[in-house]
């Protein structure tokens, strides 16, 4: 999609997978609500951290896929507050979205995590942009805790110990997949029902810090993009760094809020930044309709990668 070679991808997001690769590569990409894209009828959806959404270079493009992709069948644990009849995500791709009441917090809610000078000044970008647009921008504390990330581990092993693999393939997993199955077979059911008890509790106190805004504001990722291969070595150590990278976008799927990637943000290098909006439960069509007024204020659609031969 950044290459240009395609107009939009379907992707997954468990803990960022969709706003983390958009950032990194320049372009936009949504993470609806928890059950507003069924996983049926063969993908279990065990505690609701993880949905499907797209990727795509514009706004529309991206909301015009969401409407092809969003269904409930029968069976699902969770569903998404329904559009109103007669409306379509494009459709709110392609309206104003009037005057906005959003917060920011820029403050990594992972211990020991920093943000990059050039993502704090996308960070800070945005926030001009919106101010000049005429939305209402205030500054909050950091809405969570991230005590909980020891928490969201074990359910993330146990989503990747729930993949059937056979004996005989498992030498052929990444080592840190291999780990994260490990952990979760030395783990009782106990502990994992405690794990996802108390992330459902983190979700019920962050939710009332942030429902009186329309949006949230942060950085998608805390740095510039790495290169390929950064996050590679011994697992505990890729566990670090990969926190470390993505501090902000696991808020989200604990929720079960959407949230989107902006990339409104370059670096001198030629590098994206992005910075993420996040919505109310069911809020895809107001973060849509803000999304697209940044982009029309600030377009990035013709931007490409640069590739080697330049």
């Amino acid at each position: 999609v950044a290459a240009g070679l395609a107009p939009a991808a379907h992707a997954s997001d468990g803990g960022g997978s969709i706003r983390i690769p958009a950032s990194a590569c320049g372009v936009f990409g949504i993470k609806p609500s928890r059950g507003r894209v069924s996983q049926g009828p063969v993908k279990p959806e065990f505690t609701g951290l993880a949905t499907s959404g797209p990727i795509a270079r514009t706004v529309a493009d991206a909301a015009l896929l969401l409407d092809l992709i969003s269904v409930n069948r029968p069976g699902d644990y969770f569903t998404a507050p329904p559009l109103a009849a007669g409306e379509t995500f494009l459709g709110h791709a392609l309206r104003e979205p009037g005057r906005l009441r959003i917060a920011r917090f820029s403050a990594s809610p992972v211990p020991g995590a920093g943000v990059a000078p050039e993502v704090a000044t996308a960070y800070d970008e945005a926030t001009k942009l919106l101010e000049e647009l005429g939305h209402d921008v205030e500054e909050i504390d950091v809405p969570v805790d991230m005590a909980m990330l020891e928490d969201f581990g074990l359910v993330w092993a146990a989503m990747a110990a729930a993949e059937p693999v056979g004996a005989a393939d498992e030498h052929r997993l990444r080592p840190l997949t291999r780990m994260l199955r490990e952990r979760a077979a030395s783990s009782s059911i106990a502990a994992y029902m405690g794990a996802a008890a108390r992330l459902q509790n983190a979700g019920r106190e962050v939710l009332p810090r942030v429902l009186p805004y329309d949006a949230v504001l942060s950085p998608t990722i805390a740095e510039l993009p790495v290169p390929v291969g950064h996050f590679a070595g011994d697992p505990a150590d890729e566990v670090r760094r990969m926190t470390e990278f993505t501090p902000f976008a696991s808020l989200a799927n604990i929720t079960g809020q959407p949230a989107v990637n902006v990339p409104l943000h370059w670096s001198a290098q030629g590098l994206p930044a992005g910075v993420s909006l996040t919505g109310r439960p069911g809020g895809e069509p107001a973060l849509l309709s803000l999304a697209a007024q940044l982009e029309a204020a600030r377009p990035w659609a013709d931007r490409r990668p640069r590739v080697w031969w330049e």
